[in-house]
């Protein structure tokens, strides 16, 4: 399929920019290329990113440096056990005027930004947790009686650490279906974890520079929409994501014996659109099924739900995910 020449022309600038965003970001974070590209993806698909790791690794720091790169208005919360929903929601007060009239006013909290990061979001309590949930589905926020629309482009950055147990609160499965890519954050190999010395001991973190705005985020993610994908790629999205149901003739063995639910829709829309941002990364105009089983890790692992056995075996989510991805035959 060979696009028009407008066309063309927007998804090279479009590459342009997210080559520069790349290059920025890589002036502070040292590998993790993958969960960059991944983080980048995201953004242009309009989804949220949960991003897992043990603590040190850089996740909150990764998230700060793509807030310096995008010309956004940006909150970062601190999720602790005593955060209550009002306070990132944020809640009406009552002002006196210059008469002696008192009124209620709303006054926005934390989640009224662009870029939200929510730190360490399975310390909060669950009720604070799923104030979340109508923001990030609907881009919205209802107080009492009032419905507020949330400014956009509306990007939600989630952190926790996966060795830490005591007072957290595990993520309602809603709430982790509404993530588009879960991420899991990899220790730093020799060559890189010198890097880290040598940028954090010797010299000042760099200053990065904004690349693109939200305006034009906007137009980003409409390229992005815009872009055809064939039946073909259509067909191998949903083989995946029915491979992933236990009760489903297509899934694999393991799918059977460990999972008691599978994902939803929402991961064939991840699956597709993770596909066509990979592409347009890659200098193409077209998403391949190649693409599309490259994100399948990112956009099902957090989606699949063990049974009591898989849990027992500490089955891993990816292991399950590569299961399907052998069992699902690439057409043609």
């Amino acid at each position: 399929m060979t696009a028009t020449p407008p066309v063309e022309q927007a998804l090279r600038a479009l590459c342009d920019d997210l080559e520069a965003l790349r290059r920025e970001l890589h002036k502070r974070i040292v590998g993790q290329e993958e969960t960059v590209d991944a983080l980048l993806t995201a953004l242009l698909a309009d989804g949220h990113v949960l991003l897992e790791g043990p603590p040190g690794l850089g996740k909150t720091a990764l998230v700060l440096a793509l807030a310096e790169v995008l010309d956004l208005p940006f909150h970062r919360i601190q999720f602790t056990p005593d955060l209550m929903p009002a306070d990132i929601i944020g809640t009406h007060v009552v002002m006196e005027n210059a008469q002696g009239r008192r009124t209620f006013e709303f006054h926005e909290g934390p989640l009224f930004s662009n870029l939200l990061l929510a730190d360490h979001i399975n310390r909060g309590m669950p009720k604070t947790q799923s104030a979340l949930l109508e923001a990030m589905e609907s881009r919205t926020v209802s107080v009492s009686s009032e419905k507020f629309a949330l400014p956009q482009p509306f990007f939600v950055l989630a952190t926790q650490n996966s060795l830490e147990m005591e007072a957290t609160f595990p993520l309602p499965e809603p709430q982790l279906d509404r993530f588009f890519f879960k991420l899991l954050v990899k220790n730093p190999n020799d060559a890189q974890l010198d890097e880290i010395l040598q940028r954090t001991t010797e010299s000042e973190p760099p200053t990065l520079r904004a690349i693109v705005s939200g305006r034009r985020i906007l137009e980003m993610r409409s390229l992005v929409r815009a872009m055809p994908v064939t039946a073909v790629l259509r067909r191998h999205a949903i083989a995946i994501v029915q491979a992933t149901h236990p009760d489903d003739p297509r899934a694999p063995e393991a799918v059977g014996r460990f999972v008691r639910y599978g994902a939803s829709p929402r991961a064939a829309q991840a699956l597709v659109l993770g596909a066509k941002v990979r592409a347009i990364l890659g200098g193409r105009e077209e998403a391949t099924v190649t693409d599309l089983r490259e994100v399948a890790a990112a956009a099902l692992r957090h989606r699949l739900m063990l049974n009591f056995e898989g849990q027992a075996e500490n089955v891993e989510p990816d292991w399950l995910v590569e299961q399907v991805l052998q069992s699902v035959r690439t057409e043609k």
